[in-house]
């Protein structure tokens, strides 16, 4: 009763709001109104209703929806990876992230990998930061790059790369002749960050609520190099970890700046799912991680 192109006409009418999604999927207007007319009747339910030119999913239509948003990268991939093999390719790991630094520290193991691995293909999906785990149970990824990991029965998680947060100033911030910040430090200050909930930053859960404090002013900034180049500027004070104000802050005017007397620490994890861990171009990953932070 239930054939993959139903899944895929629903999924690329979701993307397009109409019919018109029919382009996508080389068929006329009139053929998918047909295959979706004869499906309804087969299965004796309505799967969308029109209202003028846009579409509205029923409570079945949504069911299938969803359905197919889970199933579709499923096939897909199999379908890639049985590509792979045929072309004497050993696979293909999809790899996602749920924050910025995480971006940059996968970037430099992959040059490393793809050197090690040269029969196995990387994806970076970078479309899946701050909702990794969700990708990887959904089998939209293999590889979950995250520095708060959840734990789950079904995802093993391998910490590979410890490092401290640090907060960033101007060489000439009187921050910087003291190397460490308290909490009431920040009060005068422009907190720049990445841009998401404060619930999800360190700075604000470990470091700043408790204690209490709030910056006097917080903006956000899409990328690293922007963060450093603000603060280089006088612009604001950020918080970053350690080894990438070392790589990318290399010749700039800036200091690192320990956050209380304890510091923040944090590791980087590698998420998979459990009995994915031994599949050998994976389990290279992970000891290729593990070695670089020896």
């Amino acid at each position: 009763m239930l054939d993959r192109q139903i899944l895929a006409i629903l999924r690329e009418v979701d993307r397009a709001g109409s019919v018109t999604a029919a382009e996508r999927l080389n068929l006329s207007q009139s053929a998918l109104s047909h295959t979706v007319r004869k499906f309804e009747e087969r299965c004796g339910v309505e799967i969308w209703m029109k209202k003028g030119r846009s579409l509205r999913f029923t409570q079945a239509g949504q069911h299938l929806l969803s359905l197919a948003q889970r199933l579709l990268p499923q096939f897909e991939h199999a379908e890639r990876v049985l590509a792979d093999f045929a072309a004497g390719r050993r696979g293909a790991l999809r790899a996602g992230m749920e924050c910025h630094p995480c971006q940059a520290w996968l970037m430099r193991m992959t040059a490393r990998y793809l050197t090690q691995w040269p029969d196995v293909d990387v994806d970076v999906r970078t479309a899946f930061r701050f909702d990794g785990l969700a990708a990887l149970l959904d089998n939209e990824i293999d590889l979950l790059v995250t520095p708060d990991p959840i734990e789950t029965p079904d995802v093993l998680f391998t910490p590979v790369f410890d490092y401290e947060l640090v907060l960033v100033v101007h060489g000439a911030h009187p921050l910087a002749a003291r190397g460490v910040a308290r909490p009431e430090d920040l009060r005068a200050e422009e907190l720049i960050t990445v841009p998401v909930g404060l619930e999800r930053l360190d700075v604000y859960t470990r470091f700043l609520v408790p204690a209490h404090c709030r910056p006097l002013r917080h903006k956000t900034a899409e990328t690293t190099d922007l963060m450093l180049q603000l603060v280089a500027a006088r612009r604001g004070v950020t918080v970053l970890p350690d080894w990438l104000v070392r790589e990318d802050g290399a010749g700039l005017p800036v200091r690192c700046v320990r956050l209380g007397n304890e510091g923040i620490g944090k590791s980087i994890h590698l998420g998979v799912r459990r009995g994915e861990e031994s599949v050998d171009y994976i389990a290279g990953f992970l000891a290729l991680a593990r070695a670089a932070d020896q």
